[in-house]
């Protein structure tokens, strides 16, 4: 992932021991995730607390709110093509450059594309990132229907066109968001 508040440090990161006082059924079920997951309960409380950090406590500060996966899908499926393109262009590009530049505190390439994967992360589609070439290449899988993607590809396209001036490629399917550009 494209992590600008950490360049220049490689993939390792600073660490700091606290201690904290946790109140007993948290840790108990912080403990049974943690073996579930076969980590660490060191690693799960620090990936709780990079996504808080990261992205849950400026949810509420920019608007957003969790919406159930079938509700979310079924909004999407009702909207013509029309309305999709509309909404992207009319409110989607805006509201998406405000929100990251509000949580990242910048608007650039690599900001952005930061906050574009902790946003796909939190709303759980799967991200994967690859440089190939001289191309980044980001294929996302979810299963939030066509519109859904065609919503995210129109933005992507205005966000990399008229505020980066950069040129991208972006495929969809119903399941797949798929954009390249040169480095």
């Amino acid at each position: 992932m494209h992590d600008p508040d950490n360049a220049g440090y490689g993939d390792s990161k600073k660490t700091a021991t606290m201690t904290f006082r946790l109140d007993e059924y948290v840790l108990k079920v912080l403990r049974n995730e943690s073996e579930r997951n076969q980590i660490t309960l060191n690693s799960l409380v620090n990936q709780l607390l990079k996504r808080y950090v990261e992205w849950d406590m400026f949810e509420p500060k920019v608007g957003m709110i969790p919406i159930a996966k079938p509700i979310v899908v079924q909004l999407f499926s009702k909207m013509t093509k029309e309305d999709i393109e509309n909404m992207a262009k009319e409110i989607g590009k805006d509201v998406v450059h405000d929100i990251a530049l509000f949580m990242k505190n910048r608007m650039d390439l690599d900001s952005f594309l930061s906050w574009f994967e902790t946003r796909m992360t939190s709303s759980l589609t799967e991200t994967n990132h690859t440089i190939q070439d001289g191309y980044h290449i980001y294929v996302l899988k979810h299963e939030l229907g066509e519109n859904w993607s065609l919503y995210h590809k129109i933005v992507i396209e205005l966000m990399f066109n008229e505020i980066f001036n950069k040129t991208v490629n972006v495929t969809i399917s119903s399941t797949t968001i798929r954009f390249r550009f040169k480095d």
